[in-house]
C-alpha cells in the first residue's frame, strides 16, 4: 500500500499517474516481501523539494530522503534510493531461508 502526503507542494493530476508509474516497481518488490507499506510525504521547503519515504514490510522498516530544486529530480532519486533497498532485503530474505 501507497500512502501520498504532497503536504504543501501542489501536483497536478498528471503530475499523481507519473509519480505512481515510478512507484510500481517499488510496489511490486514490496509485494514479494510481504506487508508493505510505503508512506510518502513531499514537502517544499524555500526553493527546494523534500522528498522522504518511509517504509515498513516483512523484513524490517526503513527510511529513504531526497532533496531538489524540481520535484520530478527528487522523486526519482528517492525511487531509486527505495528499490535498490527493496532489492537488498528480498536478497537479505532469501539467503535467510
Amino acid at each position: 500500500m501507497i500512502q501520498l502526503n504532497s503536504g504543501n507542494v501542489l501536483l497536478k493530476p498528471s503530475h499523481r499517474k507519473q509519480l505512481m508509474a515510478w512507484l510500481r516497481r517499488a510496489q511490486k518488490l514490496g509485494q514479494r516481501l510481504g506487508h508493505f507499506v510505503l508512506n510518502l510525504s513531499l514537502a517544499r521547503q524555500g526553493k527546494s523539494i523534500d522528498v522522504r519515504a518511509h517504509v515498513h514490510d516483512s523484513v524490517g522498516d526503513f527510511q529513504c530522503h531526497a532533496r531538489n530544486h524540481d520535484w520530478k529530480m527528487a522523486v526519482r532519486n528517492l525511487v531509486r534510493n527505495l528499490v535498490v533497498r527493496l532489492q537488498g532485503q528480498l536478497m537479505q530474505r532469501a539467503s535467510a531461508v
